[in-house]
């Protein structure tokens, strides 16, 4: 295996694009081997991460975030970057698959040589964010690319799981009044670095200006972020290509402030972090989940919860007890 991810690591660094999708597709395999080996990699290509901007972008369901990162993407693109887009796709509670078509409503982008786009399957978890997306992330950043925008499945109160891997965090809003306005959380306000209006253009560029002041006037009544101004608001359109110069000067301001400041350093420490906790928890239930008994008992349990006989905490504390007494034994 020692040889294999020095190879990746190798094409991962040299910008291999093959490379990358493969290494990106044991990250997200459910394989210990395959996870193994890209953990391996990644200890290897470490160095070459961290200096890319991250930008998660979220959105009401039909703002057209796919249209909006498929312009703002390409004009990134134009401007000499090398762009990659992490797209969250939902899954299906019955059978486990997702749409995957990023590639094509995406159709622009897709289509240039320093531009890399990657579905995923959020795999039903809360928070809109692939489990792997972060591996993938710095996956990418390994591979040269200074710019990885990460959009999810929507907004919702667990979509600001996205804030957990991202530099910068964008909201993404379309032309509307008051009752809208109304119906995106505060939390998501809150934990925007800018907003943008989309759709400002045509019929509905009157309504879309009056949207940019009400969202301003309703971020002025809330806390900035530590160290940050008031969240700017900015209208942009995907269809007519304009506000897209503006926005990117002003993410780029903001990510400079912050590395400038020491935030963004500290900002990564603490995501990294968070990450490990996550990790670690999440590894340790996967492994008490395999012990031989908790995995036959769990079937009994499940059932006698499922048909009304146990209450979920009752079975709960049960195969936890099993688990650790099953954990004694093995160390005594």
């Amino acid at each position: 295996m020692t040889g294999e991810a020095q190879q990746l690591a190798t094409g991962l660094i040299a910008g291999d694009r093959r490379t990358l999708a493969r290494c990106i597709t044991r990250a997200e395999s459910t394989r210990s081997e395959d996870r193994a080996l890209v953990h391996d990699v990644l200890q290897r290509v470490l160095a070459h991460t961290g200096r890319a901007l991250r930008l998660g972008i979220t959105g009401t369901p039909g703002v057209g975030k796919s249209t909006f990162i498929d312009t703002f993407g390409s004009t990134l693109v134009d401007a000499g970057h090398k762009v990659a887009v992490l797209a969250i796709d939902p899954s299906s509670n019955l059978t486990g698959g997702s749409i995957l078509g990023d590639k094509t409503r995406m159709s622009r982008l897709s289509r240039l040589a320093n531009a890399y786009i990657r579905p995923s399957p959020s795999g039903g978890l809360t928070g809109g964010v692939a489990r792997k997306t972060r591996d993938a992330m710095l996956l990418c950043e390994a591979a040269g690319f200074d710019v990885v925008i990460i959009e999810t499945v929507g907004v919702g109160q667990s979509e600001t799981t996205v804030a957990e891997i991202s530099d910068l965090f964008l909201l993404l809003v379309a032309p509307g009044g008051g009752d809208d306005l109304q119906g995106i959380k505060r939390g998501i306000m809150e934990l925007a670095d800018v907003v943008a209006v989309n759709k400002s253009d045509g019929d509905l560029l009157n309504q879309a200006r009056h949207t940019a002041a009400d969202y301003r006037n309703a971020l002025h009544l809330m806390r900035p972020k530590p160290g940050a101004e008031i969240t700017p608001v900015i209208n942009v359109s995907a269809v007519a290509e304009t506000g897209f110069d503006e926005l990117w000067t002003t993410l780029s301001e903001i990510h400079a402030s912050m590395r400038a400041s020491g935030r963004l350093d500290a900002l990564r420490s603490e995501q990294a972090v968070a990450q490990l906790d996550r990790e670690f928890y999440g590894q340790v239930v996967e492994r008490l989940r395999n012990l031989p008994d908790l995995a036959a008992h769990a079937d009994e349990v499940s059932q006698r919860v499922g048909e009304g006989d146990l209450s979920p905490t009752v079975g709960a504390e049960q195969l936890a007890e099993l688990a650790f007494q099953q954990l004694r034994g093995a160390g005594s």
